[in-house]
């Protein structure tokens, strides 16, 4: 068994995606034109922009009387609503536990929103555990956080990997840290010098499958079966985060 860490937004679950569909629906109902999502995009950087300062910018561009709080918890509920898990995602995270791998998300961001995604989209079925940065106290790239996730599942970080889309929070983590990784591009060529990623993927699925390519001793299992015996099912519902006895 080994530790598989997986970052959470524009990895498992395609944060980006959910936002251009809210902003979206939001340029329309303030009446402002389509074109201007783009500039709604560029505020927002990924998701790199803290909420309430994007909720600020867009008060200031349109002249809005809305509470910034009511723009906040408009963009968290979009979210939330928008954001979907693909089944091919979560078909290739469970062919992962079969195959031994322990998956933990290890995500920066609120703990509130981060973890209404893993639930809301049935995410959290498919993982051992997770790990968010204000609740943790510390964010990626810092070790420590990688660490905590080691300790929750009760798994050593030596044999692990990482996978993420972010060059300094995942890859320069994993690099901190001698872990293996798989950077997801997203159509984006890498350009850090000080560091770089064993693999590169385009998507969580491919990323999946650079892991077992490049680690002789788990291969893709048969029918459904593994090399560490029947497929494993972890814990839903509310007590899902006493899985491992880490909390």
């Amino acid at each position: 068994m080994a530790l598989l860490l997986l970052d959470l937004d524009n990895t498992l679950l395609d944060r980006a995606g959910a936002f251009v569909v809210w902003a979206t629906d939001f340029l329309a109902r303030i009446g402002a034109p389509a074109d201007e999502l783009d500039w709604i995009l560029d505020v927002d950087a990924d998701g790199l922009t803290n909420r309430w300062d994007v909720a600020e910018a867009v008060k200031e561009r349109y002249r809005l009387r809305t509470p910034s709080i009511d723009l906040v918890e408009s963009l968290h509920d979009g979210m939330i609503e928008n954001v979907r898990l693909d089944p091919l995602v979560a078909c290739a995270l469970r062919i992962a536990a079969d195959a031994g791998w322990v998956p933990v998300v290890v995500s920066n961001g609120a703990t509130r929103q981060q973890e209404a995604k893993i639930r809301h989209t049935g995410l959290d079925r498919y993982l051992a555990d997770w790990v968010i940065s204000e609740e943790a106290g510390v964010s990626k790239p810092n070790p420590r956080i990688f660490a905590i996730a080691a300790e929750r599942a009760r798994m050593r970080l030596n044999g692990g990997w990482m996978v993420g889309d972010s060059p300094e929070a995942d890859i320069g983590g994993a690099s901190a840290l001698g872990l293996p990784s798989v950077w997801l591009h997203r159509g984006r060529r890498w350009t850090e010098p000080r560091f770089a990623p064993t693999r590169v993927a385009d998507g969580p699925i491919a990323a999946l499958a650079e892991v077992f390519q490049e680690d002789s001793e788990n291969r893709w299992p048969v029918n459904g079966r593994g090399r560490h015996g029947p497929e494993r099912r972890y814990a839903s519902g509310p007590d899902r985060r006493q899985v491992g006895g880490l909390r």
